[in-house]
């Protein structure tokens, strides 16, 4: 009989110390601070304490039937729970562990589409139809930003002005081929004069002097001169 008296008392010994210890666990509470935490595992603890929070939560505000107040007030917790999980994420970081912001998958929806927000407040399930939320993502969305000046000067280059225009090897085999044609033509203007002052002098002999043929060099001084005169009625 004593033996099994002091069975009991050894086992209702261990169940009370089991209970201690069990109750020092659940009395643990996450830090109001995500800074004060300086231990890298319990913040990940952390973390995913919320993360199963939020996921909870997201699946109860699928139940359009709680009510315009529930539903708001779950929304408004979810959203809560986003910025206590991004602070979290942030100690993470600091502690050296991921960078979660970067890494971290993106909030989808039960359908798999990106949570809708306004100023970085998300809406979920039944609270995305709640009245006045819908007509908020209906409106037109507002126009880009107006860039400054210094924005605008900040494309403006030699690209923008040309100056690099020849850098693509288009412009070369362009002027070659009018270069071409303008010493042709240039060529043929000054056989045909010489024809006809050839005819003149022959006609009249005495009254018109023959000029002479000019050399090789006087061609190209005069192609040169016609080239840059095409050049400058172009660019300037």
């Amino acid at each position: 009989m004593a033996r099994n008296a002091e069975k009991a008392m050894t086992t209702l010994a261990r169940w009370r110390a089991a209970s201690s210890e069990g109750g020092k666990k659940d009395q643990e509470r996450r830090p109001f601070l995500a800074s004060e935490c300086r231990d890298l595992k319990k913040c990940e603890k952390w973390r995913s304490q919320i993360i199963r929070e939020i996921a909870k939560k997201v699946s109860q505000i699928q139940n359009a039937g709680l009510g315009e107040f529930r539903i708001r007030d779950l929304n408004d917790e979810i959203n809560k729970l986003l910025r206590e999980k991004r602070h979290w994420e942030a100690q993470i970081k600091e502690l050296g562990g991921p960078d979660y912001s970067r890494t971290g998958p993106r909030m989808l929806d039960h359908e798999g589409r990106e949570v809708p927000g306004n100023k970085g407040y998300k809406y979920f399930g039944a609270a995305k139809e709640l009245p006045g939320v819908r007509e908020l993502f209906e409106q037109e969305p507002p126009p880009p930003p107006r860039k400054t000046r210094a924005e605008l000067m900040k494309d403006i280059d030699a690209d923008y002005y040309g100056y690099r225009d020849d850098d693509d090897g288009i412009l070369y085999p362009l002027e070659e081929r009018i270069e071409k044609k303008a010493r042709k033509k240039l060529i043929d203007d000054w056989i045909e004069s010489k024809d006809k002052e050839t005819e003149d002098v022959e006609m009249d002999d005495e009254t018109t002097a023959q000029k002479q043929i000019p050399s090789r060099q006087d061609m190209q001084e005069a192609l040169l001169l016609k080239k840059k005169q095409e050049l400058m009625e172009k660019y300037l």
